[in-house]
């Protein structure tokens, strides 16, 4: 690895992680992408280890590291092949987790973040909606303040860890007349009367639990406001740098455990005599897939250090997602067809990693979107600042 971004610490604790998903997870994978439900001691054996905690502080059970160590962690998860499962951990800890560090109070870090770092409760982001996509602003999903209450009604889809997590950090207009300036943050606790979830059947991503849920005048504390009432909206823009950057370095890690899996095969399977990694219309193609994997990887790195040091790349990761997306779809699916019928064995990994890709240009912004946020900094000059 390089050592311009990584220490040894960094790389001993790649090694430790490796042996560990060996070890503990990957014997179960096939298991729960089949039952689409990941059992509960496996949160906690990563509790234990510390993996939820990398960027969360030690006062709440955190180990508080840089970035890069976050990096190896979506890296690794990459390499067992299960979309779903590597989903359903990082969104847990880096989309409900990062609220709760961010926009959390002392109480709420407390009771939530703290046990989420442990491995003892599980949280899901709940941000889009049926009617929504990637219109965050049109949420429909209200919170009305009564007295010290809120009153939640409204639905969100999309959810991975919807089902079976513990919390739900759910956004909800308190103020719908003012659009997207009226937009607020709230947790609340699975078991609350009037939350229902529907799991959804997915064509990738089979191992993770992926809800509609349903708000049906859910009555939570005022207390379980997060941050600042109508503040919502900034804090949901400002880390969707993060989610985006954390889909872009996904995808060059699948692309290459793709790449090495079919480097493998291809020194191994032999036509008209020979091994195909001597043919050089093979040769060539893996020449290009690797290059670009080489490409994006690079830059995503180089985004990571950015925001490492407190950089707002909100530029830069969205176009980290746009592009490594793209890429790993199109290494991917030539991987593939490197294999040859194989490849489409569901005995053989690219199967399972082909429907994984597929979410990639469309999850946590689809690549349209992406495009026009792009544009609207490079063409028109739009500024974005972070909001809090």
């Amino acid at each position: 690895m390089s050592n311009l971004y990584f220490t040894e610490e960094h790389n001993l604790f790649r090694e430790s992680l490796r042996s560990f998903l060996q070890k503990e997870v990957v014997p179960h994978i096939d298991k729960w992408e089949e039952t689409g439900h990941i059992e509960r001691f496996i949160w906690k054996k990563f509790g234990d280890m510390g993996y939820f905690g990398l960027a969360t502080p030690e006062a709440y059970g955190g180990l508080d590291l840089d970035l890069f160590y976050t990096v190896i962690f979506l890296e690794e998860m990459q390499r067992i092949n299960s979309g779903g499962f590597a989903a359903a951990m990082w969104a847990h800890a880096y989309l409900a987790m990062t609220h709760l560090n961010k926009e959390g109070n002392h109480e709420q870090k407390e009771k939530y973040l703290t046990p989420s770092a442990l491995g003892d409760a599980i949280g899901c982001l709940c941000i889009t909606e049926p009617f929504g996509g990637s219109d965050v602003a049109g949420m429909r999903t209200t919170a009305v303040k009564k007295g010290d209450t809120y009153v939640i009604n409204g639905s969100k889809t999309f959810i991975t860890n919807g089902v079976y997590s513990d919390y739900l950090v759910v956004a909800a207009k308190t103020s719908p007349e003012l659009g997207n300036k009226g937009i607020s943050i709230f947790v609340m606790d699975r078991d609350t009367p009037g939350i229902s979830a529907t799991k959804l059947d997915k064509l990738g991503w089979r191992a993770s639990d992926t809800g509609e849920i349903a708000f049906d005048n859910v009555v939570i504390p005022a207390s379980n406001l997060m941050g600042e009432e109508n503040l919502g909206f900034p804090y949901i823009m400002q880390h969707f740098a993060l989610e985006r950057l954390i889909m872009g370095i996904n995808s060059h890690a699948r692309a290459q455990y793709a790449l090495e899996y079919a480097k493998q095969y291809m020194s191994e399977r032999t036509a008209f005599g020979r091994t195909i990694d001597k043919f050089q219309a093979l040769r060539h193609t893996y020449a290009d897939c690797e290059t670009q994997m080489e490409i994006c990887k690079q830059f995503n790195y180089y985004v990571a250090k950015r925001l490492d040091m407190g950089d707002y790349v909100v530029k830069e990761a969205t176009m980290s997602k746009l592009q490594s997306t793209k890429m790993a779809d199109d290494v991917i699916y030539q991987c593939l067809q490197f294999l040859g019928g194989y490849g489409y064995m569901e005995e053989y990994p690219l199967a399972r990693m082909s429907r994984d890709s597929r979410l990639g240009p469309i999850g946590g912004g689809t690549s349209e979107i992406l495009k026009e946020i792009i544009a609207k900094m490079v063409i028109d000059n739009k500024d974005y600042k972070p909001s809090t």
